[in-house]
């Protein structure tokens, strides 16, 4: 009865199915960015694709069109920073976020309604349209079938690239798809949780899932049941406690991985004095 009573909206219906595709596809992505140590790359898409969202809006076409458009040059402008200044790659990051925000504060300016600009910082996932909604079945499709396909290579780039390139792995062609997969991914997440906290259903699952599996498998199996779980469980409680919905994940996701982290904590200090005791 509980259920059903939140399930006969049809925009709950809608926030339930793309928030499960999305909860099924990000932490795919998030596993490869944080192994990469690119935890931050969601970040820096999440902040451009305003830029594209904004021109969207002051051009009249579908500002989520202008946010992966946007993504993708900015996705591949991070991995050709990155190339050029290896040792410091992770200026390529700061780099494309310092001008998506200004791009992205510039073209504000000229946006009419400021509440069409605004619901993209924390997200809209009950206000998907139906366009929003093939475009994410079809990207969500997309990202986990290409995932699949290249769940080895992806493996061997993340851990070492040298390495995976000695193995006979088109280091090269995966990295291109794994951009344009990330660009992708982000812009049509940030629509729904947010562009402000993107990053953070990203990179949280993928956390907690490494604080208790054994191998790159399990990592990717936990953090799906994490983002599942999280996005489920907000989504229920933002509708109880009519909170928004992609912060009410994502404060979920903290307190559950704070709690995670304690319980680690609390059980290595019982194996220390275990081992410290007469």
């Amino acid at each position: 009865m509980f259920l059903m009573s939140i399930l006969d909206y049809e925009f709950m219906q809608r926030a339930f199915l793309v928030g499960i595709l999305l909860a099924a596809t990000v932490p795919c992505i998030g596993i490869i960015v944080v192994l990469k140590r690119l935890s931050m790359m969601g970040d820096a898409l999440s902040h451009t694709s305003l830029a594209g969202v904004a021109a969207g809006l002051v051009l009249g076409i579908n500002p989520v069109l202008g946010a992966i458009a946007t993504c993708i040059a900015a996705a591949l402008g991070i991995e050709a920073i990155r190339k050029r200044i290896p040792k410091y790659s992770e200026l390529s990051i700061a780099i494309i976020m310092s001008a998506g925000i200004g791009l992205a504060g510039v073209l504000s300016s000229f946006v009419k309604s400021a509440a069409n600009f605004n619901s993209f910082l924390f997200g809209s996932i009950v206000a998907i349209s139906d366009f929003e909604l093939i475009l994410v079945c079809c990207i969500s499709a997309a990202v986990l079938l290409c995932f699949l396909l290249l769940y080895k290579e992806l493996f061997l780039i993340a851990l070492d690239e040298r390495t995976a390139r000695l193995a006979g792995v088109p280091v090269k062609a995966v990295n291109f798809v794994f951009t344009i997969l990330t660009a992708v991914t982000v812009s049509v997440a940030a629509r729904t949780v947010g562009a402000l906290i993107v990053s953070s259903l990203m990179v949280i699952p993928v956390t907690c899932a490494m604080q208790i599996s054994k191998s790159y498998r399990q990592t990717v199996l936990w953090s799906i049941f994490f983002a599942l779980s999280f996005t489920v469980s907000g989504l229920f409680l933002s509708y109880y406690a009519r909170l928004r919905p992609g912060a009410t994940i994502v404060l979920i996701g903290v307190i559950i991985l704070i709690l995670i982290l304690l319980v680690k904590w609390a059980a290595s200090g019982r194996k220390r004095s275990f081992h410290n005791a007469p």
